[in-house]
């Protein structure tokens, strides 16, 4: 039998998808896969009041105490390079990071246009830092914070 190799970033892409999966459903929600590969959301979660639109990213450490995911994504159409936040297209980035095996839930609104970084410990404390602990999911969908 042949092993997945997370080095292929498909493969890597579905283990996330899974996972993300496993995780809504055991905390109590349900999750839809839509049909085809045309829709900017991987996922919808329903929390029995609410659908959400889902895109899943794997994350990777960038430095230190620090990870990184993509929030846009990339396509070559006719030989041309492309890139397209997900901003309007979806409600939440829901992100795993494989070494810690943990999940991290981020609104849209709290995305980045390009790659985000989520910091796990600091010395200083400033308002630009994404600090990981306040993005963990913990099984209940955060709220939308008042803009």
């Amino acid at each position: 039998m042949t092993k997945v190799s997370e080095t292929n970033t498909k493969d890597r892409g579905d283990k996330t998808e899974a996972k993300v999966i496993h995780e809504m459903i055991s905390h109590g929600d349900s999750v839809s896969i839509p049909f085809g590969d045309n829709d900017k959301y991987d996922l919808i979660v329903d929390d029995g009041g609410k659908l959400y639109r889902i895109q899943c990213k794997t994350a990777w450490q960038n430095k230190g105490e620090t990870i990184r995911f993509n929030t846009h994504s990339q396509t070559t159409r006719k030989g041309n390079y492309h890139e397209n936040t997900y901003h309007g297209e979806i409600d939440a980035f829901v992100v795993r990071y494989p070494r810690n095996e943990k999940t991290y839930w981020i609104r849209i609104g709290e995305a980045t246009e390009q790659k985000m970084e989520l910091r796990f410990n600091g010395e200083f404390n400033h308002p630009s830092i994404n600090w990981a602990d306040e993005y963990e999911f913990t099984g209940e969908i955060p709220l939308q914070k008042d803009s």
